[in-house]
């Protein structure tokens, strides 16, 4: 199957059959997200994977009561820094160079300059910048439930102040972006399941200039 083909099949999944995603699919979706691009390689999010019953119960009314969020078999809960600290700047550039066995250090001028800039702005930009780089691991691991014939439902809908206490976000220095529910689609009781996909015309969507 090509990815093209992975991305048609898909849809947001609008209700789930509660049946378990076996867990290295699972971790294989995940995976997908720890490898995506981040600007300067920060990865300033972190996954957060909850499959335990009585938790999910807790986050639906957050999420306004989606049943996806109960009918699902994990829900990912991506959550990016709140703020960009010279400590987590500096642990990112001393592991690349670690790994890539490069002097300590080599990085200092690129990371200092990186550095200066973050140290401009508000927390607030901070953030928003990280919540920037989530999404991008979030695509990714949209494209890889596809590709593994696992369903998946894209969710902004929840309140994320609630979500971030009930889950102790805060003293991981995290705020909740966004959530993606696992699944597989009930087919007989999902409207959506047997409607055209649409999108905008690709004479509509390019613009070019040559």
């Amino acid at each position: 199957m090509s990815l093209l083909q992975d991305l048609s099949w898909r849809y947001a999944t609008k209700k789930m059959n509660g049946a378990p995603v076996a867990q290295e699919k699972v971790d294989y979706i995940i995976e997908a997200a720890r490898m995506a691009p981040t600007s300067s390689g920060l990865q300033p999010f972190k996954v957060i994977q909850v499959s335990n019953p009585e938790l999910k119960a807790k986050i639906k009314p957050i999420a306004f009561g989606q049943t996806q969020i109960v009918d699902s078999s994990h829900l990912l809960i991506f959550a990016a820094y709140d703020e960009y600290t010279k400590e987590r700047v500096d642990a990112v550039f001393a592991q690349q160079e670690t790994e890539r066995e490069l002097p300590l250090g080599t990085s200092d001028d690129y990371k200092n300059t990186l550095f200066g800039m973050f140290a401009q702005q508000t927390k607030e930009q901070h953030f928003a910048h990280a919540a920037r780089q989530a999404y991008i691991g979030f695509g990714m691991a949209i494209a890889a439930a596809a590709e593994q014939r696992v369903d998946a439902t894209p969710m902004e809908g929840f309140t994320n102040a609630q979500l971030d206490e009930l889950l102790g976000l805060d003293k991981l220095g995290l705020k909740s972006v966004t959530i993606l529910a696992l699944g597989y689609r009930d087919e007989s009781n999902d409207w959506l399941v047997n409607l055209k996909k649409v999108r905008t015309k690709p004479e509509d969507f390019v613009i070019n200039f040559n």
